[in-house]
């Protein structure tokens, strides 16, 4: 069993970058798809990144597609969410998570992932 914890959300203006980090701890890291979500307040947590075992493999949400970069390091069992371009309404809790099925297809659906995070807040004033 995998523990995941995010950290790095912030408040910052329209158009900056920031990196979110999850450390994991627990199970093994590299047999882990591991994907991030976010939930925006009254909306329903939506699909944002996911990254293969190995990350050669990636897959994101057509909102962040050309402005976020999901990878991770193996070695340090950390997964990373690298956002450029800030907007507004990619203010919300975001959410790492992971899941052991042997197939990457599908990542994008929240209930194939078995291990989730605290979360952590990210706000973009405009």
């Amino acid at each position: 069993q995998v523990q995941l914890v995010e950290s790095g959300g912030g408040l910052v203006q329209s158009g900056v970058s920031l990196r979110l980090s999850c450390a994991a701890s627990g199970g093994t890291f590299s047999s882990y798809v591991l994907g991030w979500f976010r939930q925006a307040p009254g909306k329903e947590r939506e699909f944002v990144a996911a990254i293969g075992r190995s990350g050669s493999g990636t897959y994101y949400a057509a909102s962040v597609k050309g402005r976020f970069t999901i990878a991770r390091d193996n070695a340090k069992n950390a997964v990373y969410l690298e956002m450029n371009s800030l907007q507004p309404e990619d203010t919300a809790v975001y959410y790492c998570a992971a899941h052991r099925r042997i197939s990457f297809v599908g990542s994008s659906n929240e209930n194939v992932y078995d291990y989730w995070g605290q979360g952590t807040q990210v706000t973009v004033s405009s």
